[in-house]
């Protein structure tokens, strides 16, 4: 488990990140919801959001998901890293509100870029929320297009690559 300095208020001032554990997958989903609310979408938006937030058991018990944990309890963000052969998708990365800005989601994108090396992946692609993009750029992903949403018919998000070979978080 590795430990990273962030700003939280009411935190020591230490995040760690682990691996999810079996039973985490309620608590997780509730946290993408609120992640997700807190960008002020609509009942509708949500409702229609739901599926594609739920975080599964099966990617839990193969290793694909990643907490960030406060004060040795608090879970404050999560990430989802699935393999595609030389491709790893990052699925989700949320950060609970009272959390963004903490620096909580960098450590969890290091750890996700960690991961998805360790799957064997080349690159990292990441189809992010547009009040996202801003963070994966700081990360160092590139750009390459608007793509579908997975959860909106008609709506499209921007669609990023990280070079897991030559990229290096920034």
């Amino acid at each position: 488990m590795r430990r990273k300095a962030i700003n939280y208020p009411g935190s020591n001032g230490l995040v760690q990140v682990r691996s999810a554990k079996p039973g985490e997958s309620q608590s997780l989903t509730a946290l993408c919801v609120r992640s997700k609310a807190h960008w002020g979408y609509d009942a509708v938006f949500m409702k229609l959001s739901a599926v594609t937030l739920a975080v599964g058991e099966d990617d839990i018990a193969a290793g694909r998901v990643l907490v960030a944990v406060a004060d040795a309890d608090r879970v404050i963000g999560m990430a989802c890293v699935l393999p595609e052969g030389d491709t790893s998708d990052l699925n989700a990365l949320f950060i609970d509100p009272p959390a963004i800005g903490s620096g909580a989601g960098r450590a969890l994108f290091e750890a996700a870029v960690s991961l998805a090396r360790r799957q064997g992946a080349r690159r990292m692609t990441i189809l992010a929320d547009p009040n996202a993009a801003a963070f994966y750029e700081r990360m160092g992903a590139r750009y390459l297009r608007n793509a579908p949403s997975d959860a909106i018919p008609g709506r499209s998000l921007p669609f990023y690559e990280y070079d897991l070979l030559s990229g290096t978080v920034s």
